[in-house]
Formats: C-alpha cells, structure tokens, sequence
C-alpha cells in the first residue's frame, strides 16, 4: 500500500520534474517574475495557515469534557478548599490591625499582654486551618488533573488507531502524533490540575481583602482602588502576549520533534547519505523559531511583571500618606489603617499573581484544540465498528467492480476508472506493471485502506463495506515488500498476527514459513530481540518472520506485495518456497515484477496506467 502510494505519486511527479527541467531553459523574465511571486504567494498562505492555527483553541470549561463523578467530587472539595485557603490571607490582615492596635497602647499593661496572647492564639488556629484547606486544594486538583489527563492520552491514542489510513496521508505523522501525546497533554493537564486551585485560592484573597477593606474604611480604600485598573491592564496584556508566544513556541516545538522522531528512526539512511547536518540544520531552524517565541514570551512576562511591581510600590505610598489624613481627619486607628492597606495590597497583588495562571489556562486551551479535534473525528472506514455482517466463513471470490479511485492526499490524480477484475477462489492472482501502474492499489483496495469513489470491491460477492471490518481483516493476510517488526522479540513478532497464539502455533507457522531452521540457529531462539525495525535480521529472515506472521491466522486471502523483490537470489528462492507452500488452498493475489515470482500463478494480469491491457 505504502510503496503503491509513494510509487504513483513519485512516477507522475518524476515526470512533471522533468518536463519542468526540460522547460526552464526557456523561461521568459516575465515567466520567471511569475513563478517567483506565486512562490511569495504559497508561502505567504502557509505563513496565514501557521498563524491562524497557532490561535485556534477550544473554551476553557471544554477542557473538563472527560471528568467523571469521581473527579466531579474531586474538583468540589478542592474548589471549596482553595476558597478557604484564599480567604486565610485577607484574615489575616484583621490579625495584623488588632495586633497594630494592642502595640500602640502601653506595652506594661496586663490588659495589653491577654490581648496579644489571644491575636498569638488566633495566628495559630487560622495556620493550622490554612494548613488544612492547602492540602485538600492541592491534592484533589493534582489527583483530578492527572486522572483527566490520563483519560484524555488513552482516548486520543484510541481515536489515533482507529483512524481510516487516509487520515495518516494528510493529516498527521508519528512525530506529531508523540509530541501531543508527550508535550500537548502535560499543557492540558496544568490547566485543569494545580493551577485552577492556584487561581480559585488568588481570586478568593482578591475578592476577601477587598471586603474586609470596604468594612474597615471604605474612604481610604477607594482611594486605593485607582490602583486596580492599571495593575489589571498591565496583567491582561502580559497574558494576551504570552498566550500568542506560547501558541507558536508549541507549533515550533511540534515540527522540531517531527525532524528529531524521522532522523533517530532513519539513523541508518541519515548516516549513509551524510544528512546529519541537514538534520541538525532543519531542528535548528524549528528551534529558532520556538527561541523567539520564548524570548518574546520571557519580555512581555518580565514587563507585566516589573509594571505590577513598579504600581504596588507606588500603591504602598499613597496608601500610607492618605491613611496619615485618615487618623487625624476620620478618626481612624494605626491598625485600621494597616489593616486596610495590607488587605487592599495583597488583594491586588493575588491579582496580578493570578495571570501565570491564565497564561496556563489559554496554553492548556491552545493545546487542546488539535487533541479534541482529532477525538471528536469520525473515520469513514472505522476499525472499531462493531456493526456490519459476519458469516460462517469465506470462501474469497474476490472482484472489483467498476472501480473509480483516487488517493485522498491526491484527488485530482485518477489511478483507477472504471477497472474491474475477478479473481475465483483457491486461485493465485499475479499483478504485474510498471511502478504507477495501480497494483499495489489493489491490495489498498482489498485491505480495505481506501474506499473506491465508486464502484465496488467484492468478497463472495458481498460489498466489503458490509463487513464488519476487524473480523474480514482478520480473514485476509498481507506481506509487503518492505517487512514491517517490531522492537521485540521474533516470538512476539510472529504472535502478532493472532490474538492469544500458542507457542505450538507459532512454531508451526515459522516451519511453514521456512524460518525455523534460522530462528533455531539463533543462541535465544523465538526469544531473540530483532532490533529496531528488525534491523538485527537479515531482508530474506525479515521477510520470513513476516510471512509466519501472516500465516499465523490462517487468512483465507493471502496478499503478497512484492513480497521477494528486495531479496536477492539465494533469499528469493527460499522465501518463494515458503511462499508456495503457504499459497495452497487460498486465495492468493501477488504484485511482482519478476517472472519467478508469477511463473506458477493461474492467471496473469498486465496493468497500465489504472487498466488491464492483458490478461490470460
């Protein structure tokens, strides 16, 4: 599928690469003018798409969508408890102003000394109160958090494997897909964990310190209110501007682990074409922009901050020559005063604390978007999909049937139009064609990986969309060209192709497959590591391990996908032997290029450019 997929698209535009080499000679100023400016153009459109995704992001209380009762009751007892804890400070404040109080009256006095005993004894109970609701805000919001997290990861995994493999074509790749699962959802979870405790506890001082102000002195706590607007203007800003910055450090941070997740997994191509630098040059320039982003971010914080530092200040002192006004004009106390300021100062300053939070929040939000988006996307062909028919068996008559199709990542590039071919049951089926030609289309088409536009792909003369797909799967077994394991074990390997095999059973496909006198070669047998993409194995064990797998299950189709054609002679005949063996009594449909591969097929079809020009 993936060769077919690259191979046409490669082809055709090999083609056009050439015809516009052939071309370029002759370029006019005004042709070469052209071409420049709808350059411009494309990368001014990409630039548009980049920024307009960098501020796409999903409401705030969306971000709760996963929270059952458990956390329900969670998110309760922690909301409560970071009101309690934000109130602690604001009471305190009255604490300070009775203590004022009892300072300025004659310190010799007994009268002055039970007063101070009682604000001592009152510090400690609101501390140990304090102490309380701080644990509970704490521990419920981290606890809910990471149970939400953890639900969103497992689901967005989920949504990710069920996905239909056009998905894979346009829309996502590893890298991206392990950045979100690894960066995206720590981001999601700090918005809906700690942080909403941290801003529920500020918002409560804010709210306790203004109040209890207000009841104290409301003259002199009016005045000091002229503090609040530029302290909120300065907090909004620095949350709008490092929100921006954090939108696109996290879209430079993505495309870098693309480049960083392709070269480790190539490291051997990497290192055979020297591309180390090439790499190391496309992750520095992903960086570069994640540097700036940071950068950006790091002054508008460090602004925001120095303005919230630089008004308090001043607060501070137009509070205290104003309270001076108050004690003589109004009658207000040392205390009062004091009291008022520091409640009036904290409150505002839990204020200007609380934008972090919001930088958090709006993060949290941004790196949801793509997350959700991708949970909430419904696959054409989904492989979840309980529904659809199972039967006592199949025999596989396979036919296609007036097909039309097209690769979703290249709609306007027909492969087929109107092709149609049968294929009896119990019979082997060669493919044969130049690159492009549509084969591998072929087995895409049978998979099940693509749907036609139109026309039909039947199985027993039954639509394969009426199947329910995991079980026709599980009837249809594929070898490709390039042998796809797994960093485990060859046991491992080889049981994949069934669920709960037994090792009996895995033993008998590898006989079957002509692998076991290698494996049994090997000092750890079935137990031996294949390496990295099986790079410990040779292309003929790879192959063989591979076949095992499918044979595993039995499949009453067997797809072989130019499966001998990167091996050279001596591997070829083994694995065709293993091949032949296993083709008996099933329906076998093989793409190949060499005529050992297709000598012994019952019938032969020749496809050109999406249609069967011979066949016999």
């Amino acid at each position: 599928m993936d060769e077919e997929h690259g191979v046409d698209g490669h082809v055709v535009n090999g083609e056009r690469n050439s015809n516009k080499a052939t071309a370029s000679s002759s370029h006019s100023p005004v042709e070469m003018k052209n071409e420049t400016s709808a350059k411009k153009g494309s990368q001014d459109l990409e630039k548009g798409k980049e920024e307009e995704e960098a501020v796409n992001t999903v409401p705030y209380y969306k971000l709760f969508s996963f929270a059952d009762s458990c956390d329900i009751l969670l998110m309760v007892v922690g909301l409560i408890a970071s009101v309690l804890n934000g109130l602690s400070l604001p009471l305190m404040t009255l604490l300070i102003g009775d203590l004022t109080d009892a300072f300025g009256q004659n310190a010799n006095t007994d009268n002055t000394l039970r007063v101070v005993s009682k604000v001592a004894l009152k510090f400690v109970i609101l501390g140990i109160g304090a102490g309380i609701a701080s644990f509970f805000q704490v521990a419920c919001w981290m606890i809910t958090g990471e149970r939400q997290a953890s639900r969103i990861r497992n689901l967005y995994l989920k949504t990710i494997l069920r996905q239909d493999v056009a998905f894979f074509d346009k829309e996502t790749n590893t890298g991206e897909v392990v950045g979100r699962m690894s960066g995206d959802t720590v981001l999601i979870q700090d918005a809906m964990g700690e942080k909403v405790g941290k801003f529920i506890q500020l918002f409560a001082t804010f709210i306790g310190g203004f109040v209890i102000a207000f009841i104290k002195g409301w003259l002199l706590t009016l005045v000091m209110l002229a503090s609040i607007p530029p302290l909120a203007i300065s907090g909004a800003l620095m949350s709008i501007a490092v929100t921006k910055m954090a939108s696109r450090g996290q879209a430079a941070y993505s495309q870098a682990a693309i480049v960083v997740e392709q070269t480790i997994g190539s490291i051997r191509t990497v290192a055979s074409f020297t591309g180390e630098k090439d790499a190391i040059t496309r992750y520095e320039k992903s960086l570069h922009k994640a540097y700036k982003s940071g950068v950006n971010e790091g002054l508008a914080t460090g602004l925001g901050l120095g303005s919230v530092s630089l008004l308090v200040l001043c607060s501070y002192s137009l509070a205290i020559w104003f309270g001076a006004k108050m004690i003589i004009d109004k009658g207000y106390t040392g205390g009062d005063v004091l009291n008022i300021i520091i409640a009036v100062l904290t409150g505002s300053m839990s204020l200007g604390q609380a934008s972090p939070c919001l930088g958090a929040f709006a993060a949290g939000q941004a790196a949801a978007y793509k997350m959700f988006e991708t949970i909430k996307r419904k696959p054409e062909i989904d492989s979840f999909d309980t529904n659809g028919r199972i039967i006592d068996d199949i025999r596989g008559d396979i036919e296609l049937r007036d097909v039309c199709f097209s690769y979703p990542a290249r709609p306007d590039e027909q492969i087929f139009n109107g092709f149609s071919l049968s294929m009896p049951s119990g019979t082997t089926s060669a493919l044969v064609g130049q690159s492009g030609s549509g084969k591998s289309t072929v087995i895409s088409l049978i998979e099940r990986f693509y749907d036609p536009q139109a026309g039909e792909v039947l199985i027993d003369g039954i639509n394969l969309k009426e199947y329910k797909l995991r079980w026709i799967r599980e009837k249809i077994g594929l070898v490709s060209q390039e042998p796809v394991l797994f960093a485990s074990t060859i046991k491992e390997n080889i049981a994949y192709g069934k669920a709960g095999a037994t090792i009996e059973e895995i033993r008998a496909a590898s006989e079957l497959a002509n692998a076991a006198k290698f494996i049994d070669k090997l000092p750890q047998g079935l137990d031996t590591l294949v390496g990295e993409h099986g790079t410990q194995l040779s292309g003929g064990q790879k192959q063989r391990i591979a076949i095992a797998r499918a044979i595993l299950k039995n499949p009453r189709i067997l797809l072989l996908d130019e499966a001998t054609s990167a091996l050279d002679a001596e591997s070829e005949h083994v694995v065709q032997e293993a091949l032949d063996r296993i083709m008996v009594d099933r329906t076998t449909v093989i793409v190949a290029h060499r005529l050992t591969t297709v000598r012994n097929a019952d019938m032969i079809a020749v496809i050109h450019r999406g249609k069967i020009v011979e066949k016999g």
